[in-house]
This record gives structure tokens, sequence and C-alpha cells, in this order.
């Protein structure tokens, strides 16, 4: 039973919060441990100061009341005096006087201090403070095991030029009692104050993971109905405060691209209904109906158009999955893109009159570039069409190549219907249209191939339009090694 309980309880101990609570007690317990040992010592360290400062004074107040009458010491004092009774009867507590061979002269009557009064100590005590010229400082323990604490030194009588041996001592019962009531008292502060703080440190632990429950409990949440959960921000602008915010916008990112998802499976599954349906109602109509060789050809004319347009599709899903995963395929080369352009712009040309849009083009002499000519076909290719696409009759379309510096700068320029500014930092988003009545304008990929392509040669793309009066797009795309080489010939010559 004993073991299915510790087994309940065994992940809390697994948590964060139990963790970080802990960790902090146990800091705590270390600090407070250092913190008495020191106490202790530093404690014991002053009080024996104390002791040794407050022996000295006495052992010369000892010295100071007692003189020498005929090689003899006596008590020199006032009976009259009630002050000097007093200090005289508190040096009396622990003394004693003996001469140079040892004999006791004066003396305490506490019989417990037998060993103050061994002549042996005494004769090689004389014999240190005579090669030292200090006094001796010992510890003593009485019968009634009281530790006592001993200065011996020694005194001159001049008159007869002998040694006199002067030693005065006091109690450290006192100062044992002092040390004994502070261990005492931090034993008892001790598991008080551990109780204390591991209450307040797992209570401030709980509150400061608070933000992360409310991350996890939003997360076990979000489902694909509620993708864009909001967390509320705590406003204390911290870790956590930070966290929510990240996951607010990823729970925002999450959202639109589901939502882009969403209209792209919408968008396709009507693409790919429209020409499915058509190719079998023509084969049905074919199989049922034609009699002639003429008919069968029209409806496999017919089937073949779909089917072309269902390849394109297919296609543009492919290179999507491509960018997405950043494996579009790339086999660069040194190429004129001047040239390139020139040739795209040429092929434009038909649909631009079309449109009855005038399509112009614009480079001087070779602008070479370190790029793959397949993608950058595609980039090309793509602007124009939008381009065209997007511009009403008598409109104009102009693209433009040129070196600048160590890149090379391509624009694209229209005076089409234009974009809209809270479109615009959303049309290289895949799967992103702005709205058009004409369902014929795309599914909203093409932009987004343009973006991707350009930023896997390491370039940048940006776009400036005003609705009603076109649109400009510029791709700045490095020249790479091609323009490093070309520098250098031209410094060399």
């Amino acid at each position: 039973m004993a073991w299915k309980k510790l087994h309940d309880i065994r992940p809390l101990f697994r948590t964060l919060r139990f963790r970080l609570a802990s960790t902090f007690l146990i800091l705590l317990t270390a600090v407070l441990g250092v913190v008495g040992v020191v106490g202790t010592q530093t404690l014991r360290t002053i009080l024996e100061n104390q002791s040794e400062q407050t022996l000295h004074e006495q052992l010369s107040a000892l010295k100071g009341w007692i003189r020498f009458e005929d090689g003899d010491p006596i008590w020199f004092m006032d009976p009259a005096d009630s002050e000097a009774v007093a200090e005289v009867s508190r040096l009396q507590t622990v003394y004693l006087v003996a001469d140079d061979q040892g004999r006791i002269q004066l003396g305490s009557s506490d019989p417990a201090l037998k060993d103050l009064y061994d002549r042996k100590t005494i004769l090689s005590e004389l014999a240190q403070i005579e090669q030292t010229k200090e006094p001796v400082i010992k510890t003593i323990i009485s019968k009634d095991k009281i530790p006592y604490q001993i200065i011996s030194s020694i005194s001159i009588d001049a008159d007869y030029d002998r040694k006199w041996y002067f030693a005065e001592g006091r109690s450290l019962a006192g100062d044992e009692l002092i040390l004994r009531r502070f261990r005492r008292n931090f034993f008892i502060f001790l598991p008080i104050a551990l109780v204390v703080c591991a209450l307040v440190s797992w209570y401030s632990a709980g509150a400061g993971l608070r933000g992360l429950q409310s991350v996890e409990k939003a997360a076990q949440d979000i489902t694909g109905s509620n993708l864009g959960l909001q967390i509320p921000k705590r406003g204390a602008n911290d870790e956590l405060d930070r966290l929510i915010d990240s996951f607010n916008q990823m729970s925002g990112r999450l959202q639109e691209s589901f939502e882009q998802i969403r209209r792209f499976s919408t968008d396709v599954s009507h693409e790919l209904r429209t020409p499915l349906t058509a190719i079998q109602g023509q084969l049905e109509v074919a199989l049922f109906t034609a009699t002639r060789k003429e008919q069968l050809q029209e409806a496999i004319e017919n089937a073949l158009q779909d089917v072309e347009r269902l390849s394109n599709l297919v296609r543009a899903l492919l290179l999507l999955s491509q960018s997405e995963t950043g494996q579009i395929p790339m086999n660069k080369g040194v190429l004129d893109i001047g040239e390139l352009l020139q040739d795209l712009v040429d092929q434009f040309q038909i649909p631009a009159e079309a449109h009855d849009v005038k399509l112009m083009e614009t480079h001087v002499g070779q602008v070479l570039c370190e790029v793959d000519r397949t993608q950058i076909e595609r980039v090309v290719t793509n602007l124009l069409s939008n381009a065209i696409k997007y511009t009403p009759a008598a409109g104009w379309v102009r693209a433009t190549v040129e070196q600048a510096g160590t890149s090379v700068r391509l624009l694209v320029e229209d005076s089409g219907v234009g974009i809209p500014k809270d479109h615009l930092p959303h049309i290289f988003n895949r799967f992103y249209r702005v709205p058009d009545p004409n369902p014929e304008k795309g599914l909203g990929l093409g932009l987004s191939f343009v973006a991707a392509i350009v930023k896997a040669h390491g370039g940048e793309i940006r776009v400036e339009s005003e609705v009603g009066k076109g649109s400009r797009f510029e791709v700045i795309l490095p020249a790479g090694a091609v323009r490093a080489s070309s520098e250098t010939t031209v410094m060399q010559s």
C-alpha cells in the first residue's frame, strides 16, 4: 500500500515546479549551514578576544592592588572605599600570587581550582615567561566541570630584586552559555526558516510557472477549428510573457497557413474538377454520339487541352512542394540577363498585343550573373505574365535590367490596376490571391515561386504599388563569382 502511494507521487518529483523549489531549498540550506558554522566560529573568536582583553586588564589591575612590604605581597586598599572593595573582590575570585620557588603566598580559596596551585606548573610557566617575555594564557577545568581561562605573568619586587608569579583568571561559563544559546537558537530557527522558505518557493515557482501552464493548456486545446487561439499576457514583460507572445504569434501563423491551405484546397479542387468534368463530358459525348472520325478527333483534341491544363497545375503543385522544402533544383552558370530578358520580352509581345498592352525592354550591354537559367526564366516569365494580365488595355509594361555594383537589378513595371496596401505584405505568401472576380487569374502560386527562387539565389525582391497607377517589382540578385572576376580583370588592365 505504501509502495502504491509512493508510486502515485513519483510524477511530482519530476515536475519543473518541484525541481525549482527543491533547488532553491537545497541552496538555502547550504547557505544557512555555512552561515551557522561561520557565525558560531566568529562568535567564538569574538568571545575569546574579549576574554583575553579582559584578562589582561584584570592582571594589570591585580598588579596595581598588590604591593610588596618587607618582601611579602599584600593587598593595598582602603576598606572604606566600596568601589575598591568591589573591584578587589572581583579580582580575588580566581587569582594566585607565588614566589620564584613556586610557593603560594596569596590565592583564591576555591578548592575546585586545584590545577591552579600546581607548583610544577607555576615553575614551568615562570621559565616560559622568562624566555618569551610574554604572559601565558591557558584554560583549566575545575572539579565542577567549569572552564576557566587563566593569564599568568611576572612582577618584580624592586626592593629585594625578586620575581613573583601573578595569575588572574575568569570563568568561561558565561561565554559557553552564549555559544550554546546561539547554537540552540540557530537550530530552532533553521527548520522554521526552511519550512517557510519551502512553502514560499513552492508558491513562487507555481506562480511563475502559471504562464507555462496556460501555454500547455492552450496547446492541448488547439484543434483545427481554433488554430489562432491566443493566450492573454501577464503584463510582467518577462521571459514567460515573451514565451506567451511567441506562442500567440505561432498560433497566428498556424491559423494563417491553415486558412491558406484551406483556400488552396478549395481552389485546387475546383481547378481539377473543371477540366476533369470537361474531359469526361467530351469523351462520353464522343463515345455515344460521334459517328465520324472528325468528331472523335475534335473530342480528343479538346480532352488533350484539358489534360495539358491539368499537367500545368500538377507541375505547379510539384514546384510548390519543392519550394516549401528548400529543394528547388539549382544548376548555376554564367548568364547574360539582358539577353535573356530581351528574348522573353519578344516571346510575350503576342499576348501583350492581344491585351492591347505596350511591352518594352531596356538593358545596356552585357549584364552577367551566375544563376540558374531555368529558374530565372520562371521569375521573369511570372512577373511579365502578371504585369500583362493586370494591366488594362492601352497600358504599358516595362522591363529593365542593369548592373548595380556586385549585384544585378531587374525591374518590371506596369501601369496596371495596382495592389491595395493592405494586401502588399501578403502577395508573396503561398496560395495568397488579391480578391478578383476573374477566376482565370490563377491560384496565387506565381509570386510565391518568384520569392522562393530569388531567395534560393541569395537575392531579395521588393514591390511598390498604388491602386489605379500600377506596380513596380524589383529583384536584386548577387552577381556571384562572375562579377568578382570581371572586377579583378578591370583592375589588372
